[in-house]
């Protein structure tokens, strides 16, 4: 495993909120490297080890044991590196559905430099429920139509996930409203991640 530290940014909020939406949105912009929780799970081989465990949780709506989640995406970051499609000394990380937990945030601090926090906020759950069925749907997630697996998603963020924004001071968390279209999601985030990864760069070459 490599020493190099990541500046990172956090993309934060319940299930559905459009995490991933604006993370692949950033990930085609030069400067911007996004990294999904879930998009790395579904990468691995489901016949092996990590694989079934993995799909075991995330089927029934539990979250993925935190040791194992991290290995897998430190391995994933360390891949990207070797690859050249991150380059940490140039790209903005951005982490989606990452983490998920207090001691995955602890254990993430070992290799990022937790630089913002974007709190996608929704206030109707109802509305994202049904927002998440229509992903379903659309992107073939057979894990995200059964509304009594949704709702207990809902149940675990509250209760694991969270507290997580605790492990954070206030002043790097920006709290932005996820009901807006894309677009309008889309420029207020963009609004607080351009200084952000302005000032990073500077301070590592300046």
């Amino acid at each position: 495993m490599s020493d190099e530290r990541f500046p990172t940014v956090l993309l934060f909020g319940a299930p559905g909120v459009g995490k991933g939406t604006q993370g692949a949105i950033f990930g085609c912009i030069p400067g911007f490297f996004h990294l999904s929780s879930g998009a790395v799970f579904r990468a691995l081989d489901p016949h092996s080890p990590a694989g079934r465990e993995v799909t075991a949780d995330t089927v029934q709506g539990r979250l993925v044991p935190d040791e194992l989640t991290m290995r897998v995406v430190f391995e994933a970051l360390d891949r990207f590196v070797a690859q050249k499609s991150y380059h940490p000394h140039s790209d903005l990380l951005l982490l989606d559905g990452i983490p998920r937990t207090v001691p995955q945030a602890r254990m993430l601090a070992d290799r990022t430099d937790v630089l913002r926090v974007i709190y996608l906020v929704a206030d109707d759950e109802n509305a994202i429920v049904e927002r998440i069925r229509q992903r379903a749907v659309l992107e073939n997630r057979p894990d995200d139509t059964d509304e009594s697996i949704i709702r207990e998603r809902f149940a675990v963020y509250r209760r694991e996930t969270a507290p997580v924004l605790d492990c954070y001071p206030d002043s790097i968390i920006d709290r932005v409203d996820a009901m807006g279209t894309p677009a309008e999601v889309l420029r207020s985030v963009l609004d607080r991640l351009i200084p952000v990864r302005r000032a990073a760069f500077a301070a590592r070459t300046g």
